[in-house]
This record gives C-alpha cells, structure tokens and sequence, in this order.
C-alpha cells in the first residue's frame, strides 16, 4: 500500500489551504458585488453603464452613473441626464448627456443636450413624457467594465464556476485524504498489553 511522505502530506496541505483561501476570497467577493449591485436601489438610485466616449474628460467608457429623478421643472441647464432620444433621431440606446439648452413653448419644456467631448450639441430636440428626469448624481470609474462582461453568458459562468470549481477539488481532496488515511493504518493495530503477576 503506498504511503504519503511527510513532505507529499505538506504539499497537500498547502494545496487545499490555497484553495480554501482562493473559495473564500471569491465569496467575499461575490458577496461585495451584490451588497454594492443592491444597496443603490434601496437608495433609490439607478445606475447606466457609460459604453461610449461623447462624455468623455467628465465620465470615461466603463464607468457607471447613478442618476436619482428630478423634475421636469427643476431640470437646468448643465444637468447631466440619462434618456431616450425621440424616435425621429434614429438613435435607439439611451444616452447621457448634458443639457445644452432649454426652451418653453406653448407651455412645454424642450431640451437639447451635447455630449462634452462633442464639438457641436445634439441635432434633436426633446420633451419629457414623464415628470421627472433621471438626473447624474455621481459616478464610478471602471466597475462598468466588469459588468459589462457579465452580460456575456459565458463570462458569467466562468466567473461562477471557478469558485465552485475550486470549492468541489478542496471537498474531493479532504475525501481522498480521509480515505488514503484510514488505508494506511495498519490492519492489526492493538494496545500494548503488560501482564502483570498477581500473588495468591
């Protein structure tokens, strides 16, 4: 019956130590990105993913905004907001841009905004269908990318699966150690006995 050498058990233990801390790390983060995905909800933010460069110098691609509602008559020139150009644009995606100018007609708010890395502003106007505008408060760097790729299918079940992954090979290993160490007992194990004499 082979038999594990001390040095084989330390390496063994190193191992399944790495994993643990690997499985653990990846639940710490798992549970981070959650907590963060949820808590601005519960705020009542909403978050958009900056995909494009026209805001670029004010937010970068991949950052991600939080806007919070305005309404329509408290929206000022300046005001960073998240919307749907009107359909006659032929732009389909929402876009976050500053408003560049506002105007009344017939007692109805217009709007055009300018992305400010764009030399010239947008060549639509728009009108609010509700009374209230999602408004930029702030914004974060970078995150947009990861989630980004966690839109991608495959990306999400990598990232899943490798913790998982790591955690199922930590459980197959303590099995394998459990078991190789109850086969290397020896069979006929006993107590040392010692006889000891008694006088009548």
């Amino acid at each position: 019956m082979t038999q594990q050498t001390p040095a084989s058990r330390c390496g063994f233990r190193i191992a399944a130590r790495g994993l643990n801390d690997v499985a653990t790390l990846a639940a710490i983060v798992v549970v981070l990105a959650g907590t963060a995905w949820i808590l601005p909800s519960a705020l009542g933010y909403e978050r958009y993913v900056i995909t494009g460069g026209s805001m670029s110098g004010t937010f970068e691609k991949g950052s991600v905004v939080f806007t919070q509602p305005v309404a329509e008559e408290d929206l000022e020139v300046g005001d960073v907001v998240t919307y749907v150009p009107p359909a006659s644009s032929g732009v389909t995606t929402l876009v976050t841009h500053r408003i560049h100018d506002i105007r009344t007609r017939n007692g109805v708010l217009s709007f055009r905004t300018k992305g400010d890395a764009n030399p010239d502003p947008d060549p639509w106007r728009f009108s609010l269908d509700a009374d209230t505008q999602p408004v930029v408060a702030f914004d974060v760097p970078l995150v947009g990318h990861a989630l980004i790729a966690l839109a991608d299918r495959d990306t999400r079940v990598l990232i899943i699966g490798l913790p998982a992954g790591a955690v199922a090979l930590l459980a197959l290993a303590e099995l394998v150690k459990a078991l190789r160490g109850g086969s290397t007992r020896p069979a006929d194990s006993a107590v040392p006995v010692r006889t000891v004499a008694t006088g009548v």
